[in-house]
């Protein structure tokens, strides 16, 4: 697998961490967390996809896509809802809240991140969390925020749940990274909250790297691609130099394959043909120049391999539904709406 373009990849949709709380209590507990959609303005107002993560510091617990068959979690482990499903983590299979409240997650945030949650077997927030039995469960979560247009082929390569047994054994820095959200929610250290925001970001880098190296040799999607000898080549090429004037025939000359071979292959593994990802790719980089730089359009056009103005828009407006300009405008526009934490 190619970790340069994963980076690439990750860039481009600015991968990013944010709010580290940490759940602690004795059975019996539920927390439920409602769809992405309902709190990314309360979490990381301006992405478009947020998931969330738990990973199990001290204990055992239960972690499910509500409605469904729960899985079981022992400490070490981490459990990621890449999809932002609506999600239960309990202390038994089986329990829910009483009430699933979006409120919580839109109440004033503490002066610095990570904050101490307790939960009750209603699943509502408690100074102290006591059940009265003697299983204790520590449990420490965040949230990741990804752009989804107009390009990301990482979300749809993932699964609704991500479980990834004993990472924090297998890798003593997760481990330390658990441990440092429990202390830094106690110490409150200067930079604390930004060491912990990289840290998760490293933690997902992680997380696909082990989910790559168990996947079955049979498994389609972008990340099998990536592992794919010839397909993640051609993948490395275009991520590189997006503003070539690439053909498919240059692409299976530099993979190795004939052109039919090279259409065939990517197809099977990516689901689009070579071409058509990179202008979907070319589109990605383009939205990002024009929402974070004051490039002209005919700029960012050359950027990304457009000879002229009037094609790169005519193929933006196709991809996104809306001009470049519209686009800077109105993205720009968001990020002026969004507010600072208190």
């Amino acid at each position: 697998m190619s970790g340069d373009t994963l980076s690439d990849l990750l860039r481009a949709v600015r991968l990013r961490g944010a709010i580290f709380f940490y759940v602690e209590g004795s059975h019996p507990w539920v927390a439920e967390t409602p769809n992405q959609r309902e709190i990314i303005p309360a979490i990381l107002p301006g992405v478009d996809h947020m998931m969330e993560f738990h990973g199990v510091a001290r204990g055992s617990c239960w972690a499910a896509i509500a409605g469904e068959t729960p899985i079981r979690l022992e400490e070490g482990d981490l459990v990621i809802f890449p999809q932002g499903d609506h999600h239960v983590m309990s202390s038994a299979p089986g329990l829910r809240a009483r009430k699933v409240d979006p409120g919580i997650f839109f109440a004033p945030r503490p002066p610095q991140l990570p904050f101490a949650l307790s939960m009750n077997e209603q699943g509502e927030a408690v100074a102290f969390l006591d059940g009265g039995g003697r299983d204790k469960t520590t449990l420490v979560c965040g949230f990741l925020g990804f752009d989804a247009r107009p390009f990301n082929p990482l979300l749809a390569s993932m699964p609704r749940v991500l479980r990834m047994p004993g990472l924090a054994g297998a890798s003593s820095w997760v481990g330390s990274f658990l441990r440092s959200v429990v202390e830094e929610s106690n110490q409150k250290r200067p930079g604390g909250e930004a060491v912990l925001e990289r840290m998760s970001e490293m933690l997902f880098v992680e997380v696909l790297r082990r989910y790559v190296d168990t996947m079955p040799p049979e498994q389609t999607g972008w990340l099998a691609g990536m592992r794919d000898p010839s397909i993640g080549r051609t993948l490395a090429l275009m991520h590189d130099r997006p503003a070539e004037s690439w053909t498919i025939e240059r692409l299976g000359e530099e993979a190795g394959l004939s052109r039919s071979a090279l259409h065939e292959r990517f197809v099977h593994f990516i689901g689009q043909p070579p071409m058509q990802y990179l202008a979907a790719w070319r589109m990605q980089l383009a939205s990002a120049s024009l929402r974070d730089t004051d490039a002209k359009v005919i700029e960012v056009a050359l950027e990304v391999g457009y000879e002229n103005e009037t094609a790169f828009s005519r193929a933006f407006r196709r991809a996104v539904g809306e001009s470049p300009a519209a686009w800077r405008k109105s993205r720009r526009n968001r990020a002026k709406a969004v507010p600072t934490a208190s």
